[in-house]
């Protein structure tokens, strides 16, 4: 959401963020967290960034309509954070009010009398395949070492081990930054790659799941290990915000990168992993400006060796990455 451009004077955005919180702190109950200037860093899995001019942990619907209502109404920019597994945060943060579904209200995981499971934005994907494995149902497996949440899953269509998040998605429950909330079906739904159209203007709430089949859960179990050895043997250990690029028509952006010869290569203490070249990975130290100018030198490197633009596939958090390389 760009809505800050609505507030162009320092002065007047300041006021308008405590006009805010001064009118929203009174409708919210002690179970949603609310805090002002909150480190986001350490809520991501790459440990980088700076401060939520506002964060927020919903305990209700009710509550998070409270919130977009109130920030929608002033013009001020909202901002989900789900697992911060897919981001990249800026060092000076975020200039706006983001939310986070980690109240237990948002976990739920209820199989219905048809067969299909009805599920928390929430809820962490690793919960997921182990509630789905003990009720004998297949198809999530792939899910399961994706250190992310259902809503983050739905917003950037998740993949991994050739499984994508709405292969199993039915109908999703949404909020839109004004509060509205609806439920759309799969096939009303525009997504792709690594993107959902209707969530970028809106916040997923839950979603209804449709299993691939029943098993018994010895059987789910089995793949699931397959798919971590897999996992373990391909990907770094280290901090990361996994894939940092998307995949290229007909190749792969690790090979591409490793072809030309980055795999060790450092910005700080931001370094191209040598176990995945398609994964930067935080030395100790990193910021964001390390990560941003090595996303910078491998583009220009791959550019210049092959001709080809690499498009991240993380999100730099509160900006755009056209307007940073």
């Amino acid at each position: 959401m760009s809505a800050i451009s609505k507030i162009p004077d320092l002065d007047l955005r300041e006021a308008a963020w405590n006009e805010f919180v001064a009118a929203v702190r009174p409708l919210l109950t002690p179970a949603t967290r609310f805090a002002e200037r909150e480190m986001l860093g350490p809520k991501t899995t790459m440990r980088v960034g700076g401060p939520a001019r506002v964060y927020a942990e919903p305990a209700s619907v009710g509550e998070l309509r409270h919130l977009l209502v109130a920030a929608h109404r002033r013009g001020l920019p909202v901002l989900m954070l789900g697992r911060g597994s897919n981001l990249v945060i800026p060092d000076a943060g975020v200039d706006g009010l983001v939310l986070s579904l980690a109240h237990e209200h948002w976990q739920k995981f209820e199989p219905q009398p048809d067969g299909r499971i009805c599920v928390g934005a929430g809820l962490r994907l690793k919960n997921l395949c182990g509630l789905a494995t003990k009720a004998g149902c297949k198809g999530f497996e792939f899910l399961e070492g994706i250190p992310g949440n259902v809503g983050g899953a739905l917003r950037m269509n998740a993949g991994a081990m050739g499984g994508w998040m709405f292969d199993v998605v039915a109908e999703v429950e949404l909020m839109s930054f004004a509060g509205e909330l609806r439920v759309m079906p799969k096939a009303a739904m525009h997504v792709d790659y690594r993107h959902c159209a209707e969530l970028h203007e809106a916040i997923a709430l839950g979603a209804v799941l449709q299993p691939a089949a029943s098993a018994g859960p010895t059987d789910i179990r089995r793949q699931i290990d397959v798919y971590q050895k897999k996992r373990v043997e391909s990907q770094p250990r280290e901090p990361s915000a996994g894939c940092i690029f998307k995949n290229p028509p007909g190749t792969s952006a690790g090979r591409l990168i490793d072809e030309a010869g980055l795999k060790g290569e450092r910005v700080g203490d931001a370094e191209v992993s040598a176990v995945h070249a398609n994964f930067i990975v935080n030395r100790g130290h990193a910021t964001s400006a390390d990560i941003i100018g090595l996303v910078r030198k491998i583009r220009a490197r791959v550019k210049d060796a092959r001709g080809i633009d690499l498009e991240p596939e993380v999100l730099l958090y509160g900006q755009e990455w056209r307007d940073v390389l």
